[in-house]
């Protein structure tokens, strides 16, 4: 298939708005796509790579050469230059992968760069993501959309379902199950501001689980072989012998767990979020640590790799010795994983009948330093790769007024506005503004009207990517938290920043400050 028309099909779905149109254009793309070609043109419709690691950051992405007059890319061409630029490593890698780089954008036409660009850039924004992909599967294999969805739930991979179904029709999807070894899509949460709304969503009795600030873990163990993999289903077994010593240690054969892996201070406390994540994200060679509040077996393992050990605790059992428990209610499968893991690697669970008892659980999660809770309904089935009514985190909600210091051209559906806002905290020892992070998210379609207007009369540097605005117009910001950040000179970061009304009532002047911020962040020292 040319690489052009997935292209052109990209651009349709992006300038549709129905879904069934949507589906109809994706479902015509996928039929013709050549069987080796499904994996790779399969992702690229949800705007997804096959290959997740590339090298290649938006500075590669600036300086493009001049697009092709005429098409003679294909898709199984493209996605194999895409597995050369990734597999470059070692000196001398960035001038090899820029000179690759340079090659396929050569060889595009301006339609095909504008699609590549969206891909290594990962906003690919045409309104065709994993759910639609699922549906336009069903259509273009003839298959039940059940079908589709079930086997893209336990394999939490849209590639090899799509090429199931298009290869060997619903018995082929038939075929997708829980395999230990294989990571399966996580059962998310919905949000609500309160306990309060959280249980009129699930109902009662409800349990409330707390919520921790580190990262999403699924293990896998058949006898000895143990295999960890984070939310987006990454394998990082080498990185956490903590993690596997932990699962080591327990007495059943085969397992599937789901849980968090977390870092903890000399009191038990939780690490910051950013502490944890930069250790799963490294195998570190030095150092040892002996704190009491871990797991012997996590120590042990620990004891070669840094002072940051994550201890993984656990919240559902997936699997225990030949046995599904997916299908099975919520408080079928915490009971059988009370009675497999350890106490200690245990999350903290209290079961609620009323909003009285639920806020107290919320409190003492807050006041032990933890992320927030995660209310859930005890009759449930895990929902693998859903984000349904049976699971509601509530987190507390911090709010900033901040000011607009630029904002960036949208892409994609968001084409012609200006959609990134570049935020930034008033600093009073300097009267200026100091630059906090990006967010899109959280602006509806006449917010973007509004702000394209806005944002053009305050410009006073006009960019083909970015414009600069005089800092004037306040917004107020909903984040999660603040986390170092040596990208940004204030030395912080947001953590989910998400824009939630416009301030026309306070002045630049009245904004919230950086000391204020700052103040915000777990490590923060006064003076």
């Amino acid at each position: 298939m040319r690489f052009l028309d997935l292209a052109a099909t990209s651009a349709a779905v992006s300038a549709t708005s129905g879904r069934r149109a949507k589906v109809e254009l994706l479902a015509e793309a996928l039929r013709a796509l050549d069987p080796v070609e499904v994996p790779a043109g399969a992702g690229w419709l949800a705007g997804e790579l096959r290959q997740r690691q590339t090298g290649v950051g938006w500075a590669s992405l600036r300086e493009l050469p001049p697009p092709a007059a005429e098409p003679t890319l294909t898709v199984a061409g493209v996605d194999a230059a895409i597995d050369e630029i990734a597999a470059v490593h070692g000196p001398g890698s960035q001038a090899r992968r820029r000179a690759l780089v340079g090659a396929l954008f050569a060889a595009a036409t301006a339609a095909e760069q504008r699609m590549l660009v969206g891909l290594f850039s990962g906003e690919l924004r045409q309104g065709a993501q994993a759910g639609l992909l699922a549906d336009a599967v069903a259509r273009a294999a003839d298959v039940p959309l059940s079908a589709v969805r079930r086997a893209l739930l336990v394999a939490g991979d849209l590639r090899a379902v799509a090429v199931a179904a298009l290869d060997g029709g619903a018995a082929a999807l038939a075929g997708f199950g829980l395999r230990v070894g294989r990571p399966l899509a996580p059962m998310l949460a919905q949000s609500a501001p309160t306990v309060g709304e959280a249980l009129v969503a699930t109902g009662t009795p409800a349990v409330v689980d707390v919520k921790l600030d580190g990262i999403r873990i699924q293990v896998h163990r058949s006898g000895s072989d143990i295999a960890v993999f984070t939310r987006s289903l990454d394998d990082i077994t080498a990185r956490v012998p903590e993690v596997v010593a932990a699962v080591r240690a327990l007495p059943a054969r085969e397992l599937v767990l789901d849980g968090e892996a977390i870092g903890l201070d000399a009191t038990g406390r939780p690490l910051p979020f950013q502490e944890t994540s930069s250790r799963a994200a490294r195998r570190a060679t030095a150092g040892t640590t002996g704190r009491s509040t871990v797991a012997p077996a996590v120590l042990a393992a620990a004891a070669s790799t840094s002072a940051t050990v994550l201890t993984p605790y656990f919240f559902d059992l997936l699997h225990l010795d030949g046995e599904d428990l997916i299908d099975a209610p919520g408080r079928e499968r915490w009971a059988a994983l009370a009675g497999t893991v350890d106490a200690g690697l245990l999350v903290g669970r209290v079961e609620v009948e009323d909003p009285d008892a639920a806020t107290e659980a919320f409190t003492a999660a807050l006041a032990a330093g933890q992320e927030g809770v995660v209310v859930k309904a005890p009759d449930a089935t895990y929902d693998a790769g859903r984000r349904g009514a049976a699971w509601v985190k509530v987190k507390p909600r911090h709010t900033l007024d901040l000011v607009v210091l630029a904002a960036e051209w949208g892409s994609g559906r968001r084409r012609g506005w200006l959609s990134n806002l570049h935020l930034g905290a008033r600093d009073p020892a300097t009267g200026g503004f100091v630059m906090l992070g990006k967010t899109f998210k959280g602006l509806t379609d006449e917010l973007l009207r509004w702000q394209t207007e806005r944002f053009l009369s305050l410009a006073v540097e006009r960019g083909e990517h970015v414009v600069r605005v005089r800092p004037e117009q306040v917004v107020e910001i909903a984040f999660d938290g603040v986390q170092t950040s040596p990208r940004y000179p204030g030395g912080v970061a947001l953590r989910f920043a998400r824009v939630l009304r416009y301030r026309d009532d306070k002045s630049a002047a009245e904004a919230d400050t950086i000391d204020a911020v700052r103040a915000l962040h777990p490590g923060y020292a006064p003076g």
